[in-house]
């Protein structure tokens, strides 16, 4: 497995960490942002990271059914994760706002979903999955992610299995220190918000 060290080289070497005054999907700002985009581009990069959280994944869970993905970012983690766990793998996908299983994914009663993502932050995503899985009448096993950023404070009730845990600050719009209010901010996520 890698180490956190490694870990964090392998974000820096990529541009995968980047600087700034960046809105996340949650409406947060942020000085700082994981742009997973980039560690994915370079497949060689991505694999060590995959195979690192597939590791603990399988440490942790013995028994999976399912792979649940939400769209965008999840999709190619939940792929490989799924792939190197030899487990079926599905994502849902925004419609009017919602998460939707389309495409004739389905996620069978009573089975054991795994929730995997690219980034967790506050984990209104992976909630939303929660949600649709409950609603399936499977069990939630919990949540794995490339980088955990919710410095324990997302809502998420499940153990959360990351590669790397990265503690960077979020703000609330109207609680920005000095150092971001004077630098545009960009929002490179994939969520709407208003």
């Amino acid at each position: 497995m890698l180490s956190y060290e490694e870990s964090l080289k392998i974000l820096k070497k990529t541009n995968a960490l980047l600087d700034g005054h960046f809105i996340l999907s949650s409406g947060l700002h942020s000085p700082q942002y994981v742009q997973c985009a980039q560690l994915l581009s370079k497949p060689f990069k991505a694999e060590e990271f995959c195979n690192s959280l597939a590791e603990k994944v399988s440490d942790e869970f013995k028994e999976i059914d399912l792979i649940l993905s939400p769209a965008m970012g999840g999709i190619v983690i939940g792929y490989e994760i799924g792939r190197l766990l030899k487990k079926e793998t599905i994502f849902s996908e925004r419609v009017n706002g919602e998460f939707k299983l389309r495409r004739d994914f389905s996620i069978k009663k009573k089975s054991k979903v795994l929730v995997v993502e690219d980034v967790i932050t506050t984990g209104k995503s992976s909630l939303e999955c929660a949600e649709l899985i409950k609603l399936a009448g499977a069990e939630i096993l919990g949540y794995a992610c490339l980088i955990d950023r919710s410095n324990e404070k997302s809502n998420l009730n499940k153990k959360i299995i990351s590669q790397v845990k990265i503690n960077i600050p979020a703000y609330e719009k109207n609680e920005l220190p000095d150092n971001l209010i004077s630098i545009p901010a960009v929002k490179p996520g994939s969520r709407d918000f208003k």
